[in-house]
């Protein structure tokens, strides 16, 4: 068993290292995290590239459920892609949004899901892979919300990379292993 995250910006070819680290397995669980909007024309082009090279024999699991998917005993290799998209999932359904700031209870909301997906990567006995955003390099936001995101993003990618075993960075669509324990 192993576990490993691929981290990197936007383009940065984290998706197609991460697949290409799960390629060899015989059978793979591609966990999709982002939900399906219709009416976001870019974004149902962005899920249908990312459809497009999967194989035909992997499995794709349309959910956000990855703590549930990770503690089935099933011997495939999983792919989650992405945390990034995972944690706006939890955002909205914690009501992080709602006023000017999250309130106390919406962060507490946050944080169980946060723990309990740590918990289950720590504890899973299959080999995982998960892609997730790397924002911490870029520009501060203007808005609160998007402060927020960006630094529950990076505790959870620090949570999550403390978990694995191999954490690798893609820059420019070369992976460079940072952690390999």
């Amino acid at each position: 068993m192993s576990r490993s995250l691929v981290l990197g910006g936007a383009r940065s070819g984290k998706s197609t290292h991460a697949e290409a680290l799960v390629a060899p397995a015989p059978a793979v669980d591609y966990v999709a995290t982002s939900a399906v909007d219709p009416d976001d024309a870019e974004w149902v082009e962005r899920i249908a590239l990312h459809q497009a090279r999967r194989p035909a024999h992997w499995r794709t699991l349309e959910t956000a459920d990855v703590a549930a998917v990770l503690g089935d005993s099933s011997d495939a290799v999983v792919l989650v892609d992405c945390l990034g998209v995972w944690l706006t999932r939890m955002m909205d359904e914690c009501g992080i949004w709602e006023g000017e700031r999250p309130c106390e209870a919406a962060r507490e909301r946050l944080q169980q899901r946060v723990d309990a997906l740590v918990a289950a990567i720590e504890q899973t006995s299959r080999e995982v892979v998960l892609v997730s955003n790397e924002v911490g390099q870029g520009v501060v936001p203007a808005h609160w919300s998007g402060r927020f995101f960006r630094d529950q993003l990076g505790i959870l990618n620090t949570r999550v990379a403390a978990a694995c075993e191999r954490v690798v960075f893609c820059i420019t669509g070369i992976p460079m292993t940072i952690k390999d324990a």
